[in-house]
């Protein structure tokens, strides 16, 4: 009897300690689920307040520079003459700059990119898109650097030979190479929306007499094409925010010209040589980088908004 009641208590304080185990691990349990929202969402806020940090550095130094300097001058000034004894900081020379060079960047990249991607897309089998989209992809890792100097030392000797009045330091080589180096980005984004076109699609126009030329043309290239415009807004914003190809190859000469042949200076080149000079801080011309990097950060932002909307008008879902 003795024997018995003793087991009846054993079972009993198992049973208990089994019960309150249970409930420290649902506490446990119920106390992560609890922080671990808070702690994702803190690492999803890292990026939203290093952009916020971002901006609010430039725009309070831009708002210094814009106490010294006239905002109208800055923006419709032509001459930018930072280091002389009475400095001018006119922001359109570097505009245009960067404009001229991110256009025939464009005029290079665009057509190349997109004959490419509707190779692989439409014409090319399957070893040889996974044979060759690697191979292109390739020159998106190699360091702008050596574009640079691919530009300096190679284009544009070879474009001097072809034009005659050409300077050593132009807007026209690095716009050439800037080209090439957003080839891959254009060519695999304009890939991967062709591809996501559906095969039924394509047959069926094929199944109607069209030829393959037809279908890209009359079906798939319409169906992908906001993947495709988002693709070249997307390469111009990465050409406008090019920094050491227009460094080295582009000349650090501030002028206010249509002419590609003539050295001309980008915004992102103008900041690399503020930075690398004897600029105090506290000066204008150290306040007119922030002003710039301002302006490029704002051009940039509207050229990514700008893709996000084409993306979405002209999405097309199947």
């Amino acid at each position: 009897m003795e024997k018995n009641d003793s087991l009846k208590i054993s079972n009993t304080v198992n049973v208990r300690e089994l019960m309150d185990q249970k409930k420290r691990t649902k506490h446990i349990r119920n106390t992560m689920e609890k922080l671990i929202p808070i702690f994702l969402l803190c690492i999803a806020a890292i990026s939203i307040l290093t952009t916020a940090g971002i901006i609010y550095t430039l725009l309070s130094e831009t708002i210094m520079f814009f106490n010294i300097v006239p905002i109208v001058d800055f923006f419709t000034g032509t001459v930018l003459k930072p280091l002389s004894q009475n400095p001018e900081f006119g922001v359109l020379p570097l505009l245009i700059g960067t404009i001229l060079s991110s256009m025939i960047a464009m005029i290079v990249a665009a057509p190349i990119g997109l004959m490419t991607a509707i190779y692989l897309s439409e014409y090319a089998s399957d070893k040889v898109r996974k044979t060759f989209k690697p191979l292109l992809e390739i020159l998106a890792g190699i360091p702008t650097i050596v574009y640079g100097f691919f530009a300096f030392t190679f284009v544009t000797p070879v474009l001097r030979e072809l034009i005659p009045g050409l300077e050593p330091t132009n807007i026209l080589s690095p716009g050439i190479v800037m080209g090439i180096m957003i080839i891959p980005m254009i060519a695999s984004l304009s890939e991967d929306a062709m591809s996501s076109v559906p095969n039924a699609m394509r047959e069926g126009a094929l199944a109607l007499g069209s030829t393959k030329l037809e279908v890209t043309k009359r079906v798939v290239i319409p169906a992908a094409l906001s993947g495709i415009i988002a693709s070249f807004v997307l390469g111009i914003s990465r050409a406008i925010g090019e920094t050491m190809i227009v460094t080295i190859a582009s000349g650090s000469s501030k002028n206010f010209t249509f002419d590609i042949t003539q050295s001309m200076q980008t915004m992102t080149a103008y900041i690399v040589e503020v930075t690398g000079g004897d600029a105090p801080a506290g000066s204008t011309i150290y306040y007119s980088l922030y002003a710039v990097a301002m302006t490029l950060f704002v051009f940039t932002f509207i050229m990514n908004l700008l893709a996000r909307y084409v993306s979405r008008r002209f999405r097309e879902e199947y």
